[in-house]
């Protein structure tokens, strides 16, 4: 592309272009369905412009007919909301009592599908969005009225499902259950929405109803197994995209070194404000991705300064966040969609389906943490056909600089596995406390609830919150219990974090790691706003907070401590023995520093007096033993280092593997540990019960620790840096680590042969 070039010989360019991708474009391959479609539909299709389906629209649409459960896994823009509407949409046109549930995980995908639906010419059908933002008044209309409900998870859990009476008629003629964006729903959300889905299903059996699943998902490795897990039934993949694309141009842009020791980058923000603002004199349409509302801020704010000698530019570019009012973001998405908007700076709130029209390029700031989440927003741009670019620019960050040097890892590789756990023990106590309240529990409900339902069921008698008559489990409390399950948690033991001053509730955060993130004088982030914590209630479980003043952040230092319960599976790689188990995990954060932003100056130092934490969780293991050792020869200062560096780096790499994020992940690095009697490494899955996310660490063990050498070896810097061992959630400080003897030990370790 000309842009490319013009970059290239810009004065200002260093060789950041690690990669250049071209993607050849695509044609269309269409084909009728089947089973022919009803007159009434294809003429609401055909005023829309659609005369033909793709093939894996009329696949999909087949297999509906069939009776099949469905999950339907192609590229961005490739019409996956009609393989849904139509079957939908059919049935509502024979029979307007026929009713169905769209499930999406945010509220504005629900809008803008509302918006679609509308654009149907079908008198039969009674479409409306409930949710949060529902007024009061109208949410019986819409009970008594709607045949086509599009919802969130939150509002299922909260407001429909234990609530289910006034929802009768609807449950009664649930003919198809939607699952938009299905790969969203993953790790702790996505475990507990296959209970809330298993929840859904049991009560639509005592409306004597049974309906069919529908799931539309971006890439996923595992498309029919998470299909599975989330639903409990067997689902067909249609997974052959067939719809046409343009020409996609694909950058790996790596910013920088900022010195010759090559330990820093310059920052990714930086860069990204340049490639928005470059794109937006050369005339080229674009959507500039941050991972946080605060970045996508900060990347507006510096690339209005770039445009700055561009005044006719400067009313041509927004930013846009979660945070907005609705009227003003639907109003930058009109922008956008009409062609009056240049370029804007996100956070990922556009990643997802939401129609913004046609862009001509994409800026990721920072490697989103799946490879599928990356293609979602390479994906905005170009939806028309057109031929397009995308720019992924690299944060220093060992995940991102191992793409940036291994870019067939990224392009040749399918993406991550979709992990869920609905069995957690933990999760599914919670949902089966909701389901008893929703009707009594019976032996049969084990269709639903899995193998692990008898014993939980059991602890949950013990405890006495559910108590027993004539072989059925009856809630015992007198509260809505689900009022008090948050689903985006793996744990009923919550701190509230509220605003002083205004009262206003800004979230919850799990207690297993509270003190690390709302521990008193922390910097608490929410939507990309600072807030100090000015006290935290350890009685009431509340943290109170006000909008911070400074450039800073905080720090914790925490405590970790291991012990094994029992171990699952066992094998040995090279030299080294790896374990998979349970462990009781305990932390204690005993003190924080406070950092200057960007720089990472510190600025003090603050002890403090919080109690420890503890949990059970899943976690895979692996030793370094005394033959390795001896040959090394290494003091127990370097042999810490070492194996505290290999932990980090393992743990950065692990989401390449499992769709999750660093941050899901704990470590703990010993020098001896009590169980294996050698040097170790534990890393664990960070939530009560464990998601999945150890069990796949364990499986793909060796690949894991062949790719962290590499990665550790291949880093241009000589002490070790954030690209490579360095971790910012380290509770030690990153102290001690040291690159070169992680390096030994790896070798080592994965030599073939004793």
């Amino acid at each position: 592309m000309a842009f490319v070039n013009s970059i290239k010989s810009s004065p200002t360019y260093r060789g950041q272009i690690a990669h250049v991708e071209r993607i050849s474009p695509r044609e269309a391959v269409f084909r009728k369905p089947e089973h022919p479609l009803p007159s009434q539909i294809k003429q609401c299709l055909a005023d829309l412009g659609i005369t033909n389906l793709y093939r894996h629209q009329a696949k999909a649409i087949d297999l509906v007919h069939q009776g099949k459960n469905v999950i339907v896994v192609t590229g961005t823009a490739s019409g996956k909301s009609l393989c849904y509407n139509v079957p939908a949409l059919e049935a509502i046109s024979e029979n307007a009592k026929n009713t169905a549930l769209y499930l999406f995980p945010t509220k504005a995908l629900a809008q803008d599908q509302l918006r679609v639906l509308g654009g149907f010419d079908l008198p039969s059908l009674v479409s409306a969005a409930y949710d949060g933002d529902t007024p009061t008044d109208e949410r019986a209309w819409i009970r008594r009225n709607a045949n086509v409900v599009l919802t969130n998870p939150d509002m299922l859990h909260y407001g429909i499902l234990p609530n289910h009476r006034m929802w009768g008629d609807f449950l009664l003629n649930l003919g198809y259950v939607v699952v938009d964006e299905a790969h969203v729903f993953r790790g702790v959300f996505g475990s507990n929405v296959a209970n809330l889905i298993r929840r859904l299903r049991r009560l639509c059996k005592h409306y004597r109803s049974n309906p069919q699943f529908i799931l539309s998902s971006a890439t996923v490795a595992n498309p029919g197994e998470h299909a599975q897990g989330l639903t409990g039934l067997d689902v067909e993949v249609v997974e052959e995209d067939c719809s046409p694309r343009g020409e996609k141009v694909f950058l790996f842009w790596n910013p920088p070194h900022l010195d010759e020791v090559k330990e820093r980058r310059r920052s990714s923000n930086s860069e990204a404000a340049y490639l928005f603002a470059s794109l937006v004199r050369s005339g080229i349409r674009n959507i500039t991705f941050s991972k946080s509302r605060q970045t996508a801020e900060l990347v507006f704010k510096y690339a209005r300064e770039e445009l700055k000698d561009n005044v006719e530019l400067l009313d041509e570019v927004r930013s846009y966040r979660a945070g907005y009012l609705a009227p003003e973001r639907r109003e930058i998405e009109r922008g956008l969609f009409s062609g009056e908007l240049l370029g804007v700076s996100s956070t990922n709130a556009l990643e997802l389906g939401v129609d913004i029209g046609t862009l001509d390029a994409c800026v990721i700031n920072g490697y989103p943490g799946t490879i599928t989440s990356t293609w979602q927003q390479a994906g905005r741009a170009g939806r028309r056909r057109g031929s397009s670019l995308a720019i992924l620019v690299a944060q220093d960050d060992p995940l991102d600089q191992y793409y940036m040097k291994h870019p067939e890892a990224f392009y040749g590789k399918s993406c991550e596995e979709a992990i869920v756990d609905f069995e957690n023990p933990s999760i599914l106590s919670q949902h089966l406390i909701c389901a008893a309240y929703e009707l009594p529990l019976t032996e049969e409900d084990g269709e639903f609830f899995g193998q692990a339902y008898p014993e939980v069921l059991k602890s949950l008698l013990s405890r006495g919150e559910l108590m027993e008559r004539k072989s059925r489990w009856f809630w015992a409390g007198r509260r809505v219990p689900a009022q008090e399950v948050n689903i985006r948690s793996a744990s009923r033991d919550i701190y509230s974090i509220v605003e002083l001053g205004t009262g206003i509730l800004l979230g919850t955060i799990d207690s297993t790691t509270a003190f690390i993130y709302i521990h008193p004088g922390a910097i608490y982030l929410h939507q990309g706003d600072s807030y100090l914590v000015v006290d935290l209630d350890l009685e009431a479980k509340v943290a109170f907070v006000e909008k911070a003043r400074g450039d800073y952040y905080t720090q914790p230092r925490e405590e970790t401590s291991l012990v094994v319960l029992g171990e699952d599976l066992r094998r040995e790689i090279g030299r080294t023995r790896v374990r998979f188990g349970r462990v009781d995990v305990t932390s204690h954060v005993i003190a924080f520093q406070r950092r200057r932003i960007f720089t990472g100056e510190v600025l003090g130092t603050e002890e403090l007096d919080l109690p420890p934490q503890r949990f059970e969780t899943e976690a895979f293991w692996f030793v370094i033993p005394d033959d390795v050792s001896s040959r090394l020869a290494l003091g127990e200062l370097e042999l810490a280092g070492g194996i505290h560096a290999v932990e980090h780096a393992a743990i950065a790499l692990l989401p390449m593997y499992a769709m999750c994020d660093r941050w899901d992940i704990g470590g703990v690095s010993t020098p001896f540990h009590e169980h294996t009697g050698f040097p170790s490494v534990f890393i664990y899955d960070g939530f009560e019960g464990g998601v999945g996310i150890a069990a796949r660490g364990y499986d793909l063990c060796e690949n894991l620790l062949r790719e962290t050498l590499s990665h550790i070896k291949d880093c241009e810097c000589k002490m070790g840096c954030p690209s490579c061992i360095q971790s910012p959630k380290c509770g030690n400080w990153n102290e001690p680590l040291n690159k070169k003897v992680a390096i030994e030990i790896l070798e080592k370790i994965l030599e073939k042969g004793r």
